[in-house]
C-alpha cells in the first residue's frame, strides 16, 4: 500500500506527528535551525491563533559581542545558545523542550553545542549528557589544533577569512573565552 504524506512533510518542512507530541508537552519549544553560515534559535509558545516567538537569537548577534570568527561552527553555535538562553531567562522562561525539526541529529554537532549553551544559561531542557560536545570542542580547541598542524601557506589559505577578520586561528579558544565573558556580563543583551 502506498502512503501519501502531508504536503509539508513531502516538502521536508514539518513532521506533524513529532510536532504534535512536542505541543502536547505544554512547554515552550526551543526551535533550533542551522544554516551553512550560522544558526537561529527561537523560544516559541503555541497558541491556537498561531505560534508566538518569545525570544530569538541568530548568528549575526554574535558580531555585536565582538565575535570575529566564522559563525557556522561549534563554538559560535554554543555562544548563540548562550545568548538565547540568557535572553529567555531575562523574560522569565525557565524550561523548554527541544525542537530540531527534520534536521539530522548527530552526537556532539552544532545543534547540541547550541543546546549546551542554552543549558549553561540556566534553561532546563530534557536531554542526554552523551549527546553534548565536550568543553574543549565547544571552546574551539579542535580549530586551533588543526591550524597549528599546518604550514604557513596552507594555513593562510585555509583560514584566510579568520585572518582577514583579525583573528589568528590558533587563538580561537582565547577569543571564545573573551566573547563568552562579554555575553555573560551583558546577560545576552547587546548594550
Amino acid at each position: 500500500m502506498f502512503k501519501i504524506f502531508h504536503r509539508r512533510r513531502r516538502q521536508k518542512k514539518t513532521d506533524a506527528s513529532t510536532r504534535l507530541n512536542l505541543l502536547r508537552s505544554g512547554k515552550i519549544r526551543v526551535v533550533l535551525r542551522r544554516t551553512l553560515t550560522g544558526m537561529s534559535i527561537q523560544f516559541v509558545d503555541y497558541k491556537v491563533d498561531g505560534d508566538v516567538t518569545k525570544v530569538s537569537a541568530v548568528a549575526a548577534d554574535l558580531k555585536k559581542f565582538g565575535w570575529k570568527a566564522h559563525t557556522g561552527n561549534i563554538p559560535s553555535a554554543y555562544l548563540i545558545g548562550l545568548v538565547a538562553g540568557l535572553r529567555a531567562k531575562s523574560v522569565g522562561i525557565e524550561e523548554a523542550i527541544l525542537d530540531v525539526g527534520l534536521q539530522t541529529s548527530t552526537k556532539a554537532s552544532r545543534l547540541y553545542a547550541a543546546l549546551k549553551g542554552l543549558i549553561d544559561a540556566g534553561i532546563n531542557i530534557p536531554h542526554s549528557e552523551e549527546i553534548l560536545p565536550d568543553d574543549a570542542r565547544v571552546s574551539g580547541d579542535h580549530i586551533a589544533k588543526y591550524a597549528q598542524s599546518m604550514d604557513g601557506d596552507k594555513k593562510n589559505k585555509l583560514f584566510s577569512k579568520y585572518i582577514a577578520a583579525g583573528i589568528n586561528p590558533d587563538e580561537v579558544p582565547k577569543h571564545f573565552a573573551e566573547v563568552k565573558q562579554k555575553i555573560i556580563d551583558a546577560k545576552g543583551v547587546n548594550k
